[in-house]
């Protein structure tokens, strides 16, 4: 009856002072053996893209599978991805936390580090795109000596570098503002008197006194306030690279909405992934719990099936516009060479989500694990369809060529996950994956009448 008046999302009947201790017990143990592994092949996989990025940087991207038909190809297809993997972060901490929702206590701060380490990634696919990546302050619109060269303000490229860097300014001071209650915590906990400094300082000298708090709230209340609008225009914005082009296939009105939610689903998958492995290498099982990961499972499935609809808008837009190449793009992602690309998509992006209508199959965390690994593989084939097929075949049949990545630009991309989980490791080693502050807010006493926030 207990449980049915009230949300548990935290099991075993935590006190505050558990809570503290279980969360800190990653960070004050040291690294474990299965830890070193991973950091091990995390930076190894890092080094062999770094060695491609040098040498795409030395040679030029001739290096790449690029030619005059397909001019973007694997590149921006990495970064859109990447991008969309950073848009859960915002979406889980900013907007669940303007809606009250204590489940997202549990998963917000790795979410938020996730979001940084994601758009870090995202951004080394459009500098080497640039060619020469040194000149890359080029866009930045300020003032110069070289005339009236300016940026152009018109350009979808420079909307994306507004946006992209506002985005990763206000989550990284999004989350370090979050972060500060808990650093306070193990500069407390601190045995080392270069531990207790560390912390000290980048914990502003946090007291938790009633005062400290009442700013806090206040300060963290505006915030989410304000990265909330960027989880809608971000990637709106990056849609914009395509939707305001003539090209059939990307000049659709449907991409603003369409773009967003397919970060968020990419994103919640990620999330979903990162959580599951952490909670059993880092055994939080009583903070993930279950519960959490079939709330995550059903915020996928909602947004797989918006995914879905998109998908069937564009080809009912496709045919009701009676433009011959907007129809004969559509038939040719469906029939055409790549069409193992796009069925590839749908299977994983539409069909695979269906299981988690069933509770027996979100109860079953091995499955929900390879599932959200599925849909992350789809959502990366979702951006390379709608990049490749609708350049590879074109207005001239002339020019019409395929396309195929080189070996540079494969390494180049799994360095790119090298560094995100290089970085994520590093994170769960020296900060708290758990907001401790956030979750102690939360705590209600169990069934037998133990814990709470006490």
């Amino acid at each position: 009856m207990a449980e049915a008046l009230q949300e548990v999302w935290i099991r075993g009947g935590k006190t505050a002072a558990r809570v503290t201790a279980d969360v800190c017990a990653p960070i004050e143990r040291g690294p474990t053996a299965l830890w070193y592994g991973a950091f091990a092949a995390s930076v190894s996989v890092f080094l062999v893209g770094a060695c491609a990025m040098a040498y795409t940087l030395s040679t030029g991207i001739g290096t790449w599978g690029l030619n005059r038909t397909v001019g973007w190809a694997f590149d921006i297809t990495n970064f859109v991805f990447w991008i969309g993997i950073g848009h859960a972060g915002t979406l889980i901490s900013a907007i669940l936390f303007l809606f009250r929702q204590k489940w997202r206590t549990s998963v917000n701060r790795a979410a938020e580090a996730m979001t940084l380490f994601a758009v870090m990634c995202a951004g080394i696919f459009p500098l080497l795109h640039m060619g020469r990546p040194w000149f890359a302050y080029w866009v930045l619109p300020y003032p110069n000596t070289r005339g009236s060269l300016w940026v152009s303000f018109a350009s979808p490229l420079l909307w994306d570098v507004f946006a992209i860097s506002t985005y990763f300014v206000i989550s990284a001071v999004f989350w370090y503002i979050g972060l500060i209650p808990d650093l306070a915590t193990i500069r407390d906990r601190a045995k080392s008197e270069t531990r207790r400094r560390i912390f000290g300082f980048f914990s502003l000298g946090w007291t938790g006194s009633a005062r400290v708090w009442s700013h806090y709230e206040k300060a963290y209340l505006l915030l989410a306030g304000l990265a909330t609008p960027l989880v809608v225009s971000v990637h709106t914005i990056v849609s914009f690279d395509f939707a305001t082009s003539v090209i059939p296939g990307w000049h659709a009105t449907i991409f603003p909405p369409y773009f967003v939610a397919g970060a968020i689903f990419s994103g919640m998958s990620m999330v979903l992934t990162l959580m599951i492995v952490a909670r059993s290498v880092m055994g939080l099982e009583d903070y993930i719990t279950d519960r959490h990961v079939d709330v995550m499972c059903r915020i996928i499935l909602a947004v797989s099936c918006m995914v879905g609809l998109a998908y069937a808008s564009e080809f009912f837009i496709a045919w009701y516009s009676g433009n011959p190449y907007e129809r004969f793009v559509f038939v040719n992602r469906q029939m055409g060479p790549m069409a193992w690309a796009y069925w590839t998509m749908v299977s994983c992006n539409v069909i695979t989500p269906q299981i988690f209508w069933f509770k027996s199959m979100r109860a079953k965390i091995g499955l929900v694990f390879a599932a959200s690994l599925v849909i992350n593989v789809g959502m990366w084939f979702e951006r390379f369809v709608i990049i490749v097929t609708s350049l590879h075949r074109d207005f001239l049949p002339s020019s019409w060529v395929s396309y195929a990545p080189t070996s540079i630009e494969v390494a180049t991309f799994a360095g790119s996950f090298g560094l995100f989980f290089t970085l994520f490791l590093l994170f769960c080693r020296f900060l708290p994956a758990i907001a401790m502050a956030e979750v102690k807010g939360i705590l209600q006493p169990d069934l037998h009448g133990h814990g709470g926030a006490s």
